[in-house]
């Protein structure tokens, strides 16, 4: 899971990246394993999300979600 502290210094990297001065190559690679595991978090997140997905068909019968490979 990843903290809000985390997602606030993504943010405010993001922001100092938009400005004249940049980023310096230590931030630059701060804010990619950041957005690394930010991403990470997301995914683990769908996939949970996913995982606990019903269908209902019109018959009123319920299937879980089949993982495709």
């Amino acid at each position: 899971m990843i903290s809000q502290e985390q997602i606030d210094r993504i943010n405010a990297l993001a922001r100092k990246a938009k400005t004249p001065e940049g980023l310096t190559p230590e931030e630059r690679t701060e804010q990619a394993i950041l957005r690394q595991a930010y991403v990470a978090a997301v995914r683990k997140n769908l996939e949970a999300q996913l995982d606990n997905t019903y269908i209902v068909e019109p018959d009123g019968t319920k299937h879980r979600l089949t993982p495709k490979d």
